[in-house]
Order: structure tokens, then sequence, then C-alpha cells
């Protein structure tokens, strides 16, 4: 199964920016934590991140191309105003997951909604770098039930 893994804009800053929100652990960690999570589980994953809105809206269109099998996508501050991200994978009907290192709804209003999530099949929000995880083994689940 091939999952594409995106992150959004200033998440390349983790481990740097708000510890007390985001942890310590670094970015690079974190990304070697999902590739060896997804090896475990005997998935291709390839890793994305950007700060360029444009940029992740490629990145999803060349997954229906590339034919990937799921995207995991925490969109950063994009999550809360990006129509075109929402479109972007809405266009692509890629089962996709929203991931979220803290958990949105505990923070300031604004963070509560996200536009993109009613294209996907589930956020998961509050579980640091683990809430990747849990969106491997959900869509493991959704495809093994198809």
């Amino acid at each position: 199964m091939k999952i594409l893994v995106i992150n959004g804009p200033n998440l390349n800053m983790v481990g740097i920016r708000e510890k007390g929100i985001y942890g310590t652990r670094d970015f690079n960690d974190i990304c070697d934590y999902i590739l060896e999570e997804g090896k475990k589980r005997n998935l291709e994953i390839k890793l994305f991140q950007s700060n360029i809105e444009g940029e992740i809206i490629n990145e999803i269109h060349k997954a229906y191309y590339d034919k990937y099998d799921g995207i995991i996508i925490n969109p950063g501050a994009f999550t809360h105003y990006s129509y075109a991200i929402l479109d972007a994978v809405k266009a692509v009907n890629i089962k996709t997951i929203e991931v979220h290192l803290s958990n949105i709804h505990s923070r300031e209003e604004f963070r509560h909604k996200s536009v993109i999530a009613p294209a996907c099949l589930g956020q998961i929000a509050g579980f640091k770098e683990y809430g990747y995880v849990m969106a491997m083994d959900a869509l493991l689940q959704l495809t093994v039930n198809d």
C-alpha cells in the first residue's frame, strides 16, 4: 500500500517552535518515526513538507497519477481556510485522513474548524506524532474492509 504523508506550513519547525504545544521531538525525528512505523506495516511511505499551498496541491494531484492508496495530511494553518486544498483532496478521490499534532479543539477558537475535514475519512488530533501511526492503521483497516 502506497501512502503519501503531507505536512504543511511551519511543521518543519516542530521541536523548535512552541514546544509546550508541539513537543520537543524535531521534525526529522518525526519523519524517521513515520517511515519506521510504515516499514513495520509493509507500507510504502512518501513524505512531503511544504510551506506553500500550491506545492501541497500539486503533490495531492501527483498522488492521483502516481496511484497512491492513501493520503495522511497535516495541513497546519491551511486547515482553517484552504478551500483549494479541500478541492484538491476531493478531486483526487484518494482515502485521506487529516492529522494534527496538537488538539486543535482545545486551542484558539479559529483552530476549531477544519475546512478540509469534510473531504477526509476522519481527523486525528492531539496525539503528537502517534497520530500519523493511528492514521496508517486506519487506512490499512479501511482498505481491508473495502
